[in-house]
């Protein structure tokens, strides 16, 4: 259950996320939305450290950031903010993450590749080619 547990936890977010995202009202900036996420997420966030952490020093933990801190922040801003936008714009629920998550698997494959010399095989070359004809199916 240890192997599954990380994948339905996912699942069951991204669900929650996208209902939320696409039931976000269209006369809010939103940004000023994101704002109030944050500052949730903040709170679960340090709540849920201090439940976890046998250590609860949370200024000796801030010792061990980098620049990837900054970097997932910025990224999921973006996230959010285009997740938003494309239910704004017109996306259906049942398509936009789909479009959105297998333009991305096409995306990581190719970056797993040339940074973190991941092989691609003739069967991850064939789910490229079939991801990628999915994409076209189901954008017309």
């Amino acid at each position: 259950m240890n192997y599954y547990l990380p994948i339905i936890i996912i699942v069951g977010s991204n669900v929650c996320y996208h209902i939320s995202a696409k039931s976000l009202p269209g006369s809010i900036n939103p940004f000023a939305s994101l704002g109030v996420t944050y500052l949730i997420s903040a709170a679960l966030a340090m709540t849920l450290y201090f439940l976890t952490s046998p250590v609860k020093n949370l200024a000796a933990e801030y010792t061990h950031l980098n620049w990837t801190a900054l970097a997932l922040g910025i990224a999921i801003v973006g996230l959010e903010f285009g997740s938003i936008n494309m239910y704004k714009v017109g996306w259906n629920i049942s398509i936009g993450s789909l479009a959105a998550n297998i333009a991305l698997a096409v995306v990581l494959m190719l970056v797993g590749v040339m940074i973190y010399k991941d092989t691609i095989t003739l069967q991850k070359m064939a789910g490229i080619g079939l991801c990628i004809g999915g994409l076209i199916l189901i954008s017309k």
